[in-house]
């Protein structure tokens, strides 16, 4: 059978079963053995009694099927794919334990008196959690049992309040260390610490929108976010400025006496020689990095002292303690990536240990915070896994099939410009991040996608800047993320509806939570333009 009519029923099978609700794993399965079946046996399907021609069916071990399950079993056998539930247990350790809502209150007693300063907090909040932990579910969950009521209480706006949570809830799949620049780099073969690397300046470029246009709504109509009532014994002005003055520098002479520390060992087991063979400098730890790292040390120490004052530096310490742990947290899994410590998958254990350790350190450390935690792990490990290996071996048996060569063709035969193209492929991955998982689009769309913008003339990728051959992946990788982005708050399946339905107040639908979203979903939009018009952002970097 050819190629052009397995792509047909491969497009309406796939819209059927999930239609009628089977799960993505099963349905990609299904499918798989079908596409299977039409290129390589198709006497199975008009003369099922004889079995077919023995391709499939009497040599399971040998052709096609061998490559098939091959393909499989080398995905189910990379080891970064560890990390993947080491990053949902450290983010089930930090739902259940009291870490989230602390470094809530110590944001919140910062900026509650700015106005729009809450749902500010909470941005904040979803940016430190994504560093955190990369996952998306638990943080709009989390962000609705800890925000949602306390904007509520206040007089938010409810659309206002509904957005903010959700927007910035699903951050985790812009920012490092996230999942699904994990299994990208994994299904494409990407550096994922490129990827991560890539990822940086976009994602929180992301962040900074959304804050931004939450600081102009609530400029433009101060009703959307009235002040909250003065707290007694808050400060006042420049009493709070240097109180956080003084906080800032205790935790900047911190980070600056363990880099000071990192670098003192590096040099005593020659590990920052630039002339040891094989040579690769790290991020901090050189030598030449000591005048700057005493310098920023000794202007913390001054101001404590001389400027902030201890009783006020003590003052600022109490109350901003509850960001302490996060940020410990956040340096230990992106620092021991970049500093050349350690891989993905020992950063997130690592990771997972440090949280783990810290609500020991708290008191909140149980077994059944441990066994809450583990089970949770279990469910979305597992549910990732299912989906990941039937789209896999759905998207293995279309390449077997001849699909992606035909897809690429058909494209490239239309003789379109190189960015409708690539707007062609944005408006596809749109719409079926409306439909389907994020696994299952990463799986099945981009080995057809990929191959094809690294065929496109370099030098008409973009407006501004020209992006380098090896950095195409990169960048489109990147994109697909900001794609995946907007497709958690897309009706009419976005899962980022459900995941705060299920914690929100009764009087709070579903269609107010849709309404709510449609402005961040704008903001969104507006960042993946400026994705596709200065692609070079994600190479500055790298």
């Amino acid at each position: 059978m050819d190629v052009g009519t397995i792509s047909i029923v491969l497009v309406l099978g796939l819209l059927f079963l999930l239609g009628i609700g089977m799960p993505l794993g099963f349905a990609s399965a299904i499918l798989a053995a079908l596409v299977m079946i039409m290129k390589f046996e198709p006497t199975l399907l008009t003369d099922p009694a004889s079995f077919g021609t023995g391709l499939l069916t009497s040599n399971p071990g040998t052709g096609p099927l061998y490559l098939l399950t091959q393909k499989i079993f080398d995905l189910m056998t990379e080891y970064v794919l560890i990390s993947v539930p080491l990053f949902i247990f450290m983010a089930a350790l930090l739902e259940r334990s009291g870490i989230a809502k602390q470094m809530y209150d110590s944001l919140d007693f910062w900026l509650s008196r700015a106005r729009g300063g809450v749902a500010i907090v909470t941005s904040i909040m979803a940016v430190l959690m994504a560093a955190m932990s990369g996952i998306i579910g638990g943080e709009v969950v989390l962000l609705g049992l800890i925000a949602l009521p306390q904007m509520l209480r206040l007089g938010y706006n409810q659309n206002l309040a509904i957005g903010t949570i959700c927007a910035s809830g699903s951050l985790g799949t812009m920012i490092p260390p996230s999942i699904v620049l994990i299994i990208y780099g994994l299904i494409t073969e990407t550096s994922i610490k490129a990827l991560f690397t890539g990822a940086f300046i976009p994602g929180f470029m992301l962040a900074s929108f959304i804050m931004i246009y939450i600081i102009v709504r609530t400029q433009l109509d101060p009703s959307q976010a009235p002040l909250p009532e003065p707290r007694e014994g808050d400060p006042e002005g420049g009493e709070k400025l240097l109180m956080f003055g003084g906080f800032v520098s205790v935790v900047a002479t911190g980070i600056m006496a363990v880099l000071i520390a990192w670098t003192a060992f590096l040099t005593v087991m020659g590990r920052n020689d630039p002339n040891v063979e094989g040579f690769e400098a790290p991020l901090v730890g050189m030598t030449s990095d000591l005048p700057w790292l005493i310098g920023i040390a000794v202007i913390a120490l001054a101001f404590i002292f001389l400027v902030a004052g201890r009783q006020r530096t003590a003052s600022g310490w109490e109350h901003g303690k509850g960001l302490v742990p996060p940020l410990l947290v956040i340096g230990i899994v992106l620092g021991s990536i970049y500093g050349g410590v350690t891989g993905i998958t020992e950063a997130a254990g690592m990771g997972a240990v440090a949280v783990f350790l810290i609500a020991v350190f708290r008191g909140e450390a149980s077994v059944d915070l441990l066994w809450v935690s583990m089970m949770r792990t279990l469910r979305s490990t597992g549910t990732i896994i299912w989906v990941t290996i039937g789209a896999a071996t759905l998207a293995g048996a279309y390449t077997l099939a001849g699909g992606p060569t035909y897809i690429a063709q058909l494209i490239i035969g239309a003789d379109m410009p190189s960015m409708l193209v690539i707007l062609t492929m944005m408006v596809i991955l749109l719409f079926m991040g409306a439909f389907m998982d994020w696994v299952g689009i990463v799986l099945l769309i981009i080995p057809v996608f990929l191959p094809i913008v690294k065929r496109l003339p370099i030098d008409e990728i973009g407006f501004i800047g020209t992006l380098s051959p090896q950095h195409v992946a990169v960048w489109f990788g990147v994109l697909f993320c900001m794609n995946m982005q907007v497709s958690f708050l897309s009706p009419p399946f976005g899962p980022a509806a459900f995941y705060l339905k299920s914690v929100a107040p009764a009087h709070i639908s579903l269609t107010d939570i849709f309404r709510g979203f449609l402005p961040f979903i704008g903001v969104q939009l507006v960042a993946l333009a400026v994705l596709l018009i200065w692609p070079t952002i994600v190479t500055l970097l790298l």
